[in-house]
Order: structure tokens, then sequence, then C-alpha cells
């Protein structure tokens, strides 16, 4: 048994409080608000979600959940407290982070009181940084000191949503904590031993992150089907059936497949269909923006490449990588050739490395292709590592390929290197990559 405070009692600290206490842990809840207060304690649910009313007059009933208006109280009688408290948005879209501040303040100067060990756990949504950036100094300010080993600091997000929170808390898709030491991780590990989730260990402001990106890619998710549905009843096809036969599709379309940090996408097929896509709603007057939008965002990975390598300010440059995935030589609409065109119409003497595009290995339509379209890039086409390494000031890599380890591994401390691939080539190289 953990003994927990569960500081702020909204829709997160109400279901997390709860489910704490019916996992057996000593908790108790902290909100400003005096009638909330009063309503738990009463084994009365603040909240209407399924579940939950019945939960909360449980483990009120068996003295695991209490309820005060005092920090400090709740501070005193517990060695770990979760902050739960909102994070609304501001006029601007900024978020409103004072509770935050307001509770580390409070904890803080609770803390002053103990000589024992206490870890504090954001548990609320915030921007990566707010830890470091606001919490921790609140933290400092309330307790007159700097945080030392016994005064501990990690981030936990949610991932319960409204209607089957309970559900989603013992059930989750992974319990995800940021922190800096083992201590720090090995005591959550013991809180949410009941989860029937992997428990994922990160850095506190990865953790920050990771919150963001699934509830944009929730958004995401959600305008994509919207617009599928929008165009399909424009085609008179039925939009559920069409998603509901795309969603078993668990290979490609709801998998980890392309959701992979890189470079721009190409090929025959995906700039081609898209293009097709948007040209059909146009002409049936549907209105696809988060589609038309792919286009551009694909571009704007392409310019940052470039801008990445010119800001280099030298001028021989080597490429690892034409085609446009690795383990292909097609280049038709690769972005790595949109990339080295350009560089080359801004004065770069550029020379590439690509097996698989040898000139002399094509045939067919990639060799039309070249000869039609690209005939000046064959001349720029290296045969060996060697002979690329001697010429380069900055070696891009386009493809995480064999070829791209070899001239890694060549690499002089004179030269720069551009990984477009954003450490897949080599994992080393991820916090060097500026695109």
């Amino acid at each position: 048994m953990i003994r927990v405070s569960v500081i702020g009692m909204g829709y997160v600290g109400c279901v997390t409080a709860a489910c704490l206490a019916k996992a057996g842990h000593q908790v108790i809840g902290v909100d400003i608000n005096k009638e909330k207060v009063a309503m738990i304690n009463s084994g009365i649910s603040p909240i209407v979600e399924p579940g939950l009313k019945e939960l909360l007059a449980e483990v009120v009933e068996a003295g695991l959940l209490k309820t005060t208006i005092v920090t400090e109280e709740a501070v005193l009688n517990s060695d770990l407290a979760l902050i739960c408290v909102g994070t609304p948005s501001r006029s601007n879209g900024q978020l409103d982070t004072d509770a935050i501040a307001r509770v580390g303040k409070e904890i803080g100067h609770a803390l002053r009181q103990r000589t024992e060990p206490y870890t504090v756990i954001l548990r609320s949504t915030v921007l990566p940084g707010t830890t470091e950036r606001l919490l921790i100094p609140a933290l400092e300010a309330g307790a007159d000191r700097k945080l030392d080993v016994s005064f501990r600091v990690a981030v936990n997000p949610e991932f319960i949503r409204e209607g089957s929170a309970l559900s989603d808390f013992e059930k989750s898709p992974l319990t995800l904590v940021g922190c800096n030491d083992s201590e720090t991780a090995s005591l959550l590990r013991s809180l949410y031993a009941r989860v029937q989730a992997p428990f994922v260990e990160t850095t506190v402001k990865t953790a920050e992150m990771i919150k963001y990106v699934s509830n944009c890619f929730h958004a995401l998710k959600v305008c994509f089907a919207n617009e599928i549905g929008d165009l399909s009843a424009a085609f008179g096809i039925e939009a559920q059936e069409v998603m509901r036969i795309f969603r078993m599709d668990r290979k490609l379309n709801i998998s980890e497949t392309y959701l992979r940090p890189g470079f721009a996408f190409g090929g025959s097929c995906l700039p081609k269909d898209l293009r097709a896509l948007l040209s059909a709603a146009r002409g049936l007057d549907v209105s696809l923006p988060l589609l038309s939008s792919v286009p551009t965002s694909n571009e704007g990975q392409i310019r940052r490449g470039v801008e990445a390598v010119l800001k280099t300010r030298k001028k021989r440059i080597g490429v690892v990588g034409l085609s446009f995935k690795p383990g292909t030589d097609d280049l038709r609409e690769s972005p790595m050739v949109t990339l080295v065109e350009t560089l080359i119409g801004k004065g770069c003497d550029v020379r590439i490395l690509d097996s698989n595009v040898s000139l002399a290995r094509l045939i067919g339509a990639n060799r039309q292709y070249i000869e039609g379209e690209i005939p000046h890039i064959a001349s720029l086409m290296c045969q060996d590592v060697e002979t690329l390494m001697a010429h380069t000031e900055v070696l891009v890599i386009g493809n995480a390929c064999e070829e791209a380890s070899r001239a890694l591994a060549a690499i002089r401390p004179d030269q720069i290197v551009v990984d477009l691939t954003r450490g897949v080539a080599h994992p080393s190289l991820r916090a060097e990559v500026e695109v």
C-alpha cells in the first residue's frame, strides 16, 4: 500500500483517486471546491461517469479515500502526490498553467515540515518543458530550497476517455512515466501494479510530449474519417463500409507502418493517388482541407532538408540514397531527386551514391525517366563510398541502407552529416540532425 495524494479532483483526479483506492492504496484527494470535497467524502461522485458513483461510494465507505481542501494536510500524510489540476486554454490558445504553479508552491511549502523522501508526479496535460520550467521552480519556491535526492519529480500522463474511464484506467494502453531515476520508476511500478498495461519509462519531456501526440493523432483520425465520409457520399458509396474495410488492414492502415519520423514521401503511388483524389473532390465540390494540406506539408519537409544543407555553407555535397525509399530503384517523384535538383540550382557540387539506381543496371521505365527527365543526375553518380567521401564536405543521408552505414563509418571530423532519416540510418545522429 502506498499513501497517495491526488491534487485536483476533477475528471482525471476523481477517476485516478477512486481507481488507486480500489487497488488498495490509501488516497487523500485535494480540491479547492468545498462542495466537491463534501460530496466525495459522502461517497457521491461530482462528475457523471459510468461506474464511478458506485466505486467512490465503495472506497469511501472502506476508508481508502477521503478528501480535503488543505494541500498541506494531504502532503504530510502521504508519500507521493499526483497533480491532476486542469490546464485549460487561454483566449490565445496557450495553456493556463497557473493551477500547476499554485499547487507546486503549496506542495513545496508543506514539504518544509518533512524530512522523509517525497515524490511529486505531474499527471495534468502539459507541453514539453513545463515540469522543468514551471513545476520544479514552483516546488523549490514553496520549499525555499533546491530539490535534493529526497525530493523527486516525474511525469505520468493519463490515457482515459470520458464514458469508459474506469475500464481505460485498469486496462490502459500503457503506463507512461517520465523520470530521471530508478527509485521513482520503481515507486510508480508499485503504484500501478494492478493496472494491466505495459510499463514504459522515458524522459520527462518525452512523457510530456506523448500525450499531445496521442490527442493530436486522435483528432487527425476523426477529421480523416469525416473527409473520407464526405467524399464517399459524393461518390454514392457507403462511408461506413469503406472505413470498416479500411480498418481491417492491420498491417499497413491501422498499424505502426508509416508512423516513423523521416523524410518526405514519394514514389509512383502516394503522390499520384493523392492528387487524383483531391482533383476528384474538387470536381464533386467536396472540401477536403485535411487531405489538401498533405502535399504542402510534404513539400515543407523537402524544403527543410534543403535548408539544413545550405545552412552549412558548404558546396561539395555527397548524397546517399536517391530513390524514394531504400531497397528500390524507383525515382518517380522521389523527394531526394527534388532535393538534389534544388541543391544543384543553388550552386552546390553534388555527388550521389545509390547502387540500386546505377544507370548501367536500369531498364524500362526508370531508365527512360532518368534519360528523359533528369539526365544530368546520371553524371553525378558515384560507384563506391570512397569516391563519394573523397568529394564530400556535407554528407546527406537520404535512405537508411548499407551504403549509408559504410559512409557514416568513413566520416571524417571535418565532414558534416545531415541525416534526413532522423537517426534511422544511425541512432547516434538523432540529437544532431536539424531538419
